[in-house]
């Protein structure tokens, strides 16, 4: 008998183990926890289209990309997956991978068009499309997670008096965010503020590759822009929106409808360059300078401490009122979007190129060591596929939080596109099913060490316009066919489905008898 059950323990192991390298059992959904929301991504002003229809005003990116040189493929989402006319069949879609929750944006120009006035009335258009799209993802036993400002603020905004220059955007946002949760929130029980301010903040003001496109040397060389100061009072600006729209939630809806309210971020991970103290350091100020800059404001009631000693004068102080608002706001769970991990070399004590994204945190990101790459290339630049930065960025924010609930509200691999291309040359992307796999693997392993992620959602449900990169990169479930509208599934797709039904090797291990059966 002991032989036997020796035998068995054996055979158990050995298909473990081969389960285990294959990733079988690494990404079975049945390793995370139960009420895991798993789904999809899209954002307004990337899938939707229909961007004069339904009494629609102009946001800030239907201006921008009409402007000569501004998207790399001189493209616009002025139609992009057309979403707005095709929602229902992309919920279908959404029904057959059998994801449980869809994660989308809300555009402020749909709901607040009108140009004669910042606190004008709401567009009936505007809400009648999202309250159809809310009401037939339920109905499909699909949770909406909702994010109010994915990039896309009204044009009338940056015309007025500057968009998130201004203080004055705090009061417009606090109004758009109140429409939404009076209009939408007795069926959204997921909100959040803001997508990555911590990226686009960047790109639009210290770089100038998006909206409004402001930028000043050495980052760039913009018509108008100061790269050093404005990136600061643009964050502070969102920071102080975030606070105030968590405020009226809290104290106006949250009882009576239930839902939670947080903050989605990009987090790339870093790695030293080399294995020096400098380096190491360096590592602390790029991480400091990424998602803390926002979320040690709002959780621990100031920026980061490498922040201010780099920055000094040029980082806004918060009033005691504004640590107050801050201090009782906070937010109820942290999005953390994940994509890539890069090496960072202190340039401190070295002299370095600038660098676009970190130079202020004085470091220099790099994609490769001694001429080996971090990782597997994607297709989009300096986005390397490297599973285990899942792990240790959630880990990182794990202990710096407190364990706050989170969320991946995005993750997900790019295909290199041109115009001249078909359907046939992204269907069969297995290597967008290694990164995913991976991603999972390495995420399921952060909450077996007590990391407490609720949900994962890969980016994107389809192709769609990805701001300054146009249609040239692809990053969909479902390829689009951008002339035609046609959505085709993606090899993808069908491992996602499979993945959250369970895998079937898996599922023989689900009860004794089962097992026995597959051991005799």
């Amino acid at each position: 008998m002991a032989r036997e059950a020796a035998a068995c323990l054996v055979v158990l192991l050995t298909v473990h183990r081969l389960l285990h390298l294959s990733g079988v059992a690494a990404i079975d959904r049945g390793l995370f926890p139960p009420g895991f929301l798993f789904g999809t991504s899209t954002s307004a002003y990337q899938v939707e289209g229909g961007y004069l229809e339904g009494n629609k005003g102009l946001s800030n990116w239907d201006v921008f990309t009409h402007k000569q040189g501004t998207i790399v493929d001189g493209s616009n989402g002025d139609t992009a997956d057309d979403h707005y006319h095709h929602y229902m069949e992309d919920i279908e879609l959404m029904h057959s991978l059998g994801v449980n929750s869809y994660r989308f944006s809300i555009s402020w120009a749909r709901i607040l068009p009108r140009e004669q006035g910042r606190f004008g009335d709401v567009n009936p258009d505007g809400v009648a499309f999202y309250s159809s799209l809310i009401d037939n993802l339920l109905q499909k036993g699909i949770q909406p997670f909702v994010t109010l400002c994915h990039y896309d603020i009204p044009h009338e905004l940056d015309k007025r008096y500057g968009g998130w220059l201004s203080p004055e955007i705090q009061k417009d946002f606090g109004y758009f965010a109140e429409i939404c949760f009076k209009m939408f929130g007795d069926r959204v029980k997921f909100w959040a503020t803001f997508n990555q301010p911590n990226l686009f903040i960047k790109f639009s003001y210290m770089v100038g590759w998006y909206s409004p496109g402001r930028c000043s040397e050495p980052f760039g060389n913009c018509k108008s822009g100061n790269s050093s100061i404005e990136p600061y009072i643009a964050g502070h600006n969102i920071i102080l929106s975030h606070a105030n729209a968590v405020s009226i939630y809290r104290n106006k809806y949250q009882g009576k409808q239930g839902g939670q309210i947080g903050i989605a971020l990009c987090i790339i991970w870093y790695e030293p360059f080399r294995n020096t103290t400098a380096d190491i350091l360096a590592v602390k100020r790029a991480l400091s300078f990424s998602a803390p800059w926002f979320l040690d404001p709002i959780l621990l009631g100031d920026y980061p401490r490498e922040m201010r000693e780099v920055l000094g004068g040029r980082l806004p102080k918060f009033t005691s009122k504004q640590k107050k608002r801050l201090e009782a706001t906070k937010l109820d769970f942290i999005g953390l979007n994940h994509y890539t991990t890069c090496y960072v070399k202190d340039c401190i004590f070295s002299q370095c190129e600038i660098d676009p994204i970190n130079g202020d945190a004085r470091v220099f990101s790099l994609v490769e060591r001694d001429g080996v790459p971090i990782g597997k290339e994607t297709g989009s630049p300096f986005f390397y596929d490297v599973p285990r930065g899942m792990e240790e960025a959630v880990m990182y924010y794990k202990q710096r939080y407190n364990n706050t609930p989170t969320y991946i509200p995005e993750n997900g691999y790019s295909q290199a596109s041109n115009s001249s291309m078909t359907a046939k040359d992204f269907t069969n992307d297995t290597r967008r099913i290694n990164y995913i796999s991976g991603y999972l693997t390495s995420l399921a392993s952060a909450i077996r060490k007590g990391a407490d992620v609720r949900g994962y959602f890969v980016w994107s449900l389809l192709d769609d316009f990805e701001w300054n990169s146009g249609y040239t990169s692809r990053f969909g479930l479902y390829h689009v066919d951008y002339k035609t509208l046609k959505r085709t599934p993606k090899l993808s797709a069908d491992w996602y489905r499979k993945f959250l039904m369970g895998s079937p090797l898996r599922r023989k291990f689900r009860d004794e008898s089962q097992l026995h059966q597959f051991t005799s």
